[in-house]
């Protein structure tokens, strides 16, 4: 014998499963004093709401407009980086200022631990300073 049994319900798609175990869960509660045992449960159809329609169509158009307007900013950024790497490229003093910047507002932090990292310049000259004659 089955019974249909006919409700609005939102779901996602992918909780479908959930949702059929969940509403057997219910139903077994509610049938267990008659002696009634329901062994399956499953959802073929659903039909929302026009209004509900709408509402979800609206939500994914906030949405979507939300990642085009985050996308365009991480685009923005990108060429601000760029332009900046030129700019630094150029002018060595102006990466040293930067990094002179950098440590200012790290030693601003209340952090028991400042990385000082060397600069590459700085190396090069340690590197090329170490010749035979200053060796022997």
């Amino acid at each position: 014998m089955q019974y249909h049994y006919g409700a609005t319900i939102r779901i996602e798609r992918d909780a479908g499963e959930t949702l059929n175990l969940d509403i057997q869960q219910v139903l077994d509660a509610q049938t267990d004093a008659w002696g009634i045992k329901v062994s399956n449960v499953e959802i073929k159809h659903v039909d929302i709401d026009e209004s509900m329609v709408r509402a979800i169509t609206k939500q994914a158009e906030r949405e979507r407009r939300a990642k085009v307007i985050h996308a365009e900013g991480e685009f923005q950024a990108s060429e601000k980086l760029l332009a900046a790497a030129e700019i630094l490229a150029r002018k060595p003093q102006a990466m040293q200022l930067r990094y002179l910047q950098t440590l200012s507002g790290i030693a601003g932090d209340k952090t028991n631990t400042i990385i000082f990292p060397v600069p590459g310049d700085f190396m090069e000259l340690l590197m090329h300073s170490k010749t035979p004659q200053n060796e022997a």
